[in-house]
């Protein structure tokens, strides 16, 4: 199944037409004709049927016949990570992120962290990409990048944890995680969190955790996070 993204669909929406740069998507890439079925979805958790009545390649049309309500997880992720020195790095989690389950990201800048200017308009594209390969029809949110200690103090409604790399007390991420409940996690930088940041965090209820044995780097310690937490609710 191919599945496109129209977030300005509503399960009122009859008629549907794209925009240009997908209409010759559709019509020289996925050679598409009129009357082929397709799939969209809003990335609010509903999936649309529809067959295509105009395919050229400036303009195609659907016809929307129905549309599906997806049932949502009974748990949500929200990943608070703090950028990679490389884009390719924090795209790949993003990705892999969204092919796992995740509800929410936040882009943290730390006192480690070596990049402080983050541009969120490729970061939309890849988490609606990794989306429609996957066939999921929930678009992660993707928050504004904040400091760390800014977004600490805010107030978040649920299970929160800091991944750190500190000779402190740690407990075993699999073994906290709570079945059914929302879950904040803070992955650091390269270089870890700072001293300080860590315990603010500690202060404002965070539990400190370890994702392994192994050290690993911030977009594979977010990414082992993320599928801990999905495992345990399976």
């Amino acid at each position: 199944m191919q599945l496109f993204y129209a977030p300005s669909l509503t399960p009122d929406t009859t008629v549907f037409a794209f925009d240009k740069d997908e209409s010759r998507h559709i019509s020289k890439v996925l050679r598409k004709r009129e009357g082929d079925e397709i799939h969209i979805t809003d990335g609010k958790g509903y999936l649309y049927y529809g067959h295509l009545t105009l395919v050229t390649p400036k303009a195609c049309e659907v016809q929307i016949e129905r549309s599906e309500e997806k049932i949502p997880r009974r748990y949500s992720i929200h990943m608070a990570v703090a950028p990679t020195k490389s884009n390719d790095r924090y795209e790949w989690f993003l990705e892999k992120a969204t092919e796992i389950g995740v509800d929410e990201i936040t882009p943290i800048i730390c006192d480690h962290s070596e990049r402080k200017v983050v541009k969120t308009d490729r970061m939309e594209k890849i988490l609606q990409s990794a989306m429609k390969q996957s066939l999921s029809c929930f678009l992660p949110k993707l928050n504004p990048p904040v400091s760390l200690k800014e977004f600490i103090v805010q107030e978040h409604n649920a299970h929160k944890f800091i991944a750190h790399c500190y000779e402190k007390e740690r407990f075993d991420l699999k073994r906290r995680v709570q079945p059914d409940f929302p879950v904040l996690m803070l992955i650091g930088p390269e270089g870890d969190f700072s001293e300080e940041e860590v315990s603010l965090a500690l202060d404002h209820g965070f539990l400190p955790v370890i994702l392994g044995d192994n050290r690993l780097r911030t977009e594979t310690a977010a990414i082992v996070a993320c599928n801990t937490v999905a495992l345990i609710n399976q």
